[in-house]
């Protein structure tokens, strides 16, 4: 198993940690025991992050850094236009982490060789936590999700809950909410009780020897679970127990008015209002953009005509910074100038 302290992977994969000559003592970098993988319990992390803070200064735990994770499958999309989607999908994550100066990790590798599909996130989850000790909180959000409120920032001082977020549509899912739990789109903080978390949510999936006794476990709990095996969703659910919409956006743009120029937009008045009520996340859960086998839920092409929608809405919000806008939503290729006055 690789561990920091092999010299010849500290040689081909350098940290960001200052020059040894710059550096006040030993960080958890340093010691043998701690990985990057699920494999390798982390304790103490909490202690282990205070005292990387005080060797680097520059950074401050007060400053409540984001840092977005997200990803894709590794191989071609079997889709026609899916490798298109990702990439328009991935590009709306870029824009959305550029604008609010938020970083962002997209990742299409199996960090753990048994944890693939949906459960592949939670190793990518806990090395990012290892990787970036400077953030405060992980974002992780879903291929198929799409930022539609650019200029939304996390209410990070308003949120009620210390440790875990999910949102969906805007809309944030406190305790009583749970059975709706979104695991495709949160935040998870940096710290001992995300650490011990993940570990736990990912003992029941795939690299679990108790995987199968699990998909009868959430089956016996879960009443409405459909299918036998343990999935990322109906375990979180669990875990969390225990222990609107895209039709929309043409009359959204036109009361946010999302055609106005940026600097007319950022005053307060209607508009401005009218924006705030926008949908932070636009989840298309169930449409399988890579693979174009979509939920039988969705009628003919309403997956493919929702996400152009929602692509170019948001993009409007980045375009018209440049003097442009998509005036119908329907067609990415079109795009007309707006009045400069």
């Amino acid at each position: 198993m690789l561990t920091f302290a092999d010299p010849w992977l500290r040689l081909l994969y350098p940290r960001s940690d200052p020059p040894p000559a710059e550096s006040k003592g030993p960080t958890f970098y340093d010691d043998p025991d701690t990985s990057y993988t699920t494999d390798n319990p982390i304790t103490d992390w909490d202690e282990k992050r205070g005292a990387w803070f005080k060797q680097h200064p520059q950074f401050s735990q007060s400053e409540n850094r984001i840092f977005v994770i997200t990803g894709s499958q590794s191989s071609p999309c079997s889709n026609p236009s899916g490798d298109h989607f990702l990439l328009r999908f991935f590009k709306n994550k870029v824009d959305y982490c550029r604008i609010n100066g938020y970083g962002i990790f997209y990742n299409n590798a199996f960090l753990h060789p048994k944890m693939r599909s949906y459960w592949a996130k939670i190793p990518v989850i806990r090395a990012a936590m290892v990787a970036h000790p400077e953030a405060e909180w992980l974002f992780w959000v879903d291929s198929d999700a799409i930022f539609t409120n650019m200029d939304f920032k996390v209410p990070l001082e308003s949120i009620r809950i210390t440790t875990w977020w999910c949102t969906v549509g805007g809309h944030d899912l406190q305790e009583e909410e749970l059975g709706v739990a979104e695991r495709g789109v949160f935040l998870i903080r940096n710290c001992q009780w995300s650490m011990e978390f993940l570990d736990t949510w990912g003992e029941m999936g795939p690299k679990s020897p108790r995987f199968v006794r699990w998909g009868e476990t959430l089956r016996e709990t879960l009443k409405d679970k459909a299918f036998p095996n343990s999935d990322d969703q109906s375990a979180l659910v669990y875990l969390l127990v225990k222990g609107g919409g895209v039709g929309r956006f043409e009359e959204m743009g036109r009361k946010g008015e999302v055609g106005r120029r940026h600097a007319e937009v950022e005053g307060e008045g209607e508009a401005a209002d009218e924006k705030e009520r926008w949908p932070f996340v636009t989840h298309f859960t169930g449409c399988q953009p890579c693979s174009g086998e979509h939920n039988e839920a969705y009628e003919g092409d309403s997956c493919t005509v929702g996400m152009e929608r929602a692509l170019n809405f948001a993009d409007n919000q980045v375009l018209r910074n440049y003097g442009f806008v998509h005036p119908d939503l329907g067609n990415v290729s079109i795009v007309t100038p707006l009045p400069f006055y």
